[in-house]
């Protein structure tokens, strides 16, 4: 006796030709949480280390703390670059006059000041070139990439600002146990390993 084939079906639509739009993502039924657009293509986002939960709650809390009255610290939000680019930074720094609710799934390119993205495994290669490469071309004028040191697992931030000429982001600091910048405000951070562990 043999067994009836299985029939191979899929939950998720078939894409366009020319691939999704921001306006699919945003509307698609059951895409995970955190679902991505990169270049048309829906990007799905892995189960993450400890350490990058713990490093974007360091953050979050760290800058709200610090910024000032007219800017907000989001996290995991949809930045709208193009109509086929939806990244979703770790955290974001946003103009308050950009925040409609708290029924708001995103924000324009042209309110985000800084966009922040923290290594993972799975995400390693858009998180250290094509998502700092869309985040300059589209004009955010700071990124910092975190990760965790190869040796320990101490937090390494790398600031970079934008040459508004070039639209290339410059490096202007390697930050390790404390990060202090004055871009987009000022920033004096303890972002040691005891700092990320402890919680928030």
């Amino acid at each position: 006796m043999t067994a009836e084939p299985v029939k191979a079906s899929s939950k998720w639509p078939v894409p366009p030709q020319d691939g999704y739009t921001v306006d699919d993502l945003f509307t698609l039924p059951d895409l995970p949480p955190h679902t991505e657009l990169i270049d048309g293509s829906l990007v799905f986002v892995s189960p993450q280390r400890r350490f990058h939960a713990r490093m974007i709650d360091l953050l979050v809390t760290g800058l709200g703390r610090m910024a000032p009255d007219d800017l907000e610290i989001e996290r995991e939000m949809t930045v709208v670059l193009d109509h086929r680019n939806g990244p979703e930074p770790d955290v974001s720094v946003v103009r308050a006059t950009a925040i409609t609710g708290l029924d708001q799934t995103s924000f324009p390119v042209a309110d985000v000041l800084l966009a922040v993205e923290v290594v993972s495994p799975d995400s390693e290669a858009r998180d250290r070139s094509s998502k700092p490469q869309k985040y300059a071309a589209a004009g955010i004028p700071n990124f910092w990439l975190v990760e965790m040191g190869r040796s320990d697992e101490t937090a390494v931030v790398h600031v970079y600002e934008l040459d508004p000429l070039t639209k290339v982001y410059a490096l202007t600091g390697i930050h390790r146990d404390r990060l202090k910048t004055s871009v987009p405000f000022t920033i004096d951070l303890d972002i040691s390993l005891e700092a990320v562990k402890r919680r928030q």
